[in-house]
């Protein structure tokens, strides 16, 4: 699925069958251990590797902590919204994070209870998934479930009503949360009211209400019927979720190819908001959709280091384990004749704060974000170029956090991470460099093979021997080098062979024995 803005691509979304998402299932899982030192526990949730709880995730949230909500309870896709008017005592509460993880300890305004006094190993507990296994971790999982509609998010462990800061009407606000107010039973939950929800009839708000409660019972009693660790329910498809959160009277029209999904969006639509399906179009065109939008292109260059800007600067995007660092240079362009070369650095940075925005959506990298815009001397400049990149980012639907300009004058920020990036997940390590992106040269190959040689002529008993290498490094022995065998040999007494073998990794060799053919390699090759 692509998603579409001013024409340009900001987001591929990917869905395979071999490549089952699990953010946004329930599970009735089993504690595999606690850890009181870093208040977490392990839980066995019948995957592969088992899910990553933090005691902050057992907690039922405050009326604060509602704003940071993901409302899709899919962390996949929804835009992120906030609760408002949810204030107790008429006081705030401080949001700054406990440092500490023991008892009476506070994190992001909440008393955090020590794990091991509420959690013991063997208990069985119903969990949700909020984040896709990355590498070696498992999945992210929270107790505090919740489940997405397309008006509301129903949460059972909840007992407050908030509603999206992005509804600025208060008595709007107030009257959607009557309703939602009037309609759930006593101890019923609690329920986050989304931005699309504004301007619905009650009737509307009170049949989505009445099927998310319906679907709780449901999970309850199939949690009663399983045994731990096992699915209790599964989210729904990629298709579904982001027809759900993403398709509203804002997006100018949906373009399918595929006469299944049609269909199902088209039942899907007749159900909840019947005036979106003229925007709906079955596309059986010979040319194929992504060919008409020119997503192809956009798709083979996702993964490239270097990302042209339309001036003639070019930003360098490096992914690594720590943090992903992103590089802004001028290139080719100058500005022109005279041209003040601080107007040419601002222009530079603010194309690249766009960019910048769209390539993390795009690319679906989170974490921690380190960018190196080009040095400006005007600190008014700085400050256009940080609201540039803040007001870019405001598109997003993962949550971003941007601090301001550095010492160094870098821009460290934030993204919410909910799965692998789009390279993790299509892409993997290059069998021949091992994830550096870099191989040996032919020079370099040669001197390792020549101080391996040398090895095996001062301790090897065979007298001969077949030298396999790659085709580059047999002709830079050509042209380079043509007496490197002839000066081995008459050094260490071996008659050498060399062979070039295409099916060889560039920086690699073969030393095959002979006559019995023993490959002898891993015995004699140095570092």
């Amino acid at each position: 699925m692509a998603i579409l803005e001013d024409d340009k691509l900001v987001e591929l979304l990917v869905d395979r069958p071999d490549m089952q998402r699990t953010v946004g299932n329930l599970y009735l899982g089993k504690v595999e251990a606690v850890l009181p030192a870093m208040q977490a526990a392990f839980i066995d949730i019948g995957t592969d590797k088992s899910g990553f709880l933090h005691a902050s995730d057992l907690v039922e949230p405050e009326d604060d902590d509602l704003e940071d909500e993901d409302e899709n309870g899919d962390g996949d896709d929804a835009e992120k919204e906030t609760a408002s008017d949810s204030k107790s005592n008429g006081k705030s509460r401080s949001k700054a994070p406990s440092r500490g993880r023991g008892r009476g300890r506070r994190r992001f305004g909440r008393n955090i209870p020590d794990i091991k006094d509420t959690l013991k190993r063997g208990q069985e507990i119903l969990v949700q998934v909020t984040k896709e296994p990355i590498s070696t971790k498992g999945p992210r999982i929270t107790s505090q479930v919740s489940l997405p509609g397309r008006f509301l998010v129903y949460m059972p462990q909840s007992s407050k009503v908030g509603v999206s800061r992005k509804i600025e009407s208060r008595a709007e606000r107030s009257r959607l949360r009557k309703i939602v107010q009037d309609e759930m039973p006593k101890d019923g939950g609690g329920v986050i009211i989304r931005t699309v929800a504004q301007g619905l009839e009650a009737k509307q708000i009170k049949r989505e209400l009445k099927s998310l409660l319906a679907l709780w019972k449901k999970i309850k009693r199939k949690k009663a019927l399983v045994k731990a660790p096992d699915l209790v329910q599964r989210e729904g498809s990629l298709a579904s979720g982001v027809i759900r959160d993403v398709f509203s009277d804002q997006v100018d029209g949906l373009h399918v190819e595929s006469s299944k999904v049609y269909a199902d969006i088209k039942q899907y639509l007749k159900q909840v908001d019947p005036d979106l399906l003229k925007r709906v179009e079955f596309y059986d065109k010979d040319v194929p959709l992504f060919d008409k939008y020119d997503i192809e292109p956009e798709i083979r260059t996702l993964f490239q280091r270097r990302v042209d800007l339309p001036a003639g600067g070019y930003l360098i995007i490096e992914p690594t384990e720590a943090l992903v660092s992103i590089d802004i240079n001028t290139g080719r362009y100058t500005g022109g004749k005279g041209s003040d070369p601080e107007k040419t650095i601002l222009r530079t940075n603010l194309e690249a704060a766009r960019e910048v925005a769209r390539q993390l959506r795009l690319r679906d990298m989170g974490g921690i974000i380190v960018i190196d815009f080009i040095d400006m001397d005007n600190q008014r400049n700085r400050d256009k170029v940080l609201r540039e990149l803040r007001s870019s980012l405001a598109r997003d639907r993962a949550r971003t956090k941007t601090h301001r300009v550095s010492e160094l004058g870098l821009i460290e920020m934030t993204r919410q991470r909910v799965r692998p990036s789009l390279l993790h997940s299509m892409s993997t390590v290059c069998p021949s460099c091992d994830g550096t992106g870099h191989v040996f040269r032919p020079e370099v190959v040669t001197r390792r093979l020549e101080r391996g040689l040398k090895r095996f002529g001062r301790v090897g008993k065979e007298k001969r021997m077949v030298i396999r290498i790659h085709p580059e490094v047999a002709l830079y022995l050509l042209e380079e080098e043509p007496a490197f065998v002839k000066n081995l040999s008459g050094l260490t007494g071996v008659e050498f062979e060399v062979r070039d073998d295409p099916t060889i990794q560039l920086d690699e060799y073969r030393l095959i024995v002979q006559p019995a053919g023993r490959d002898v390699t891993e015995q004699w090759a140095v570092a």
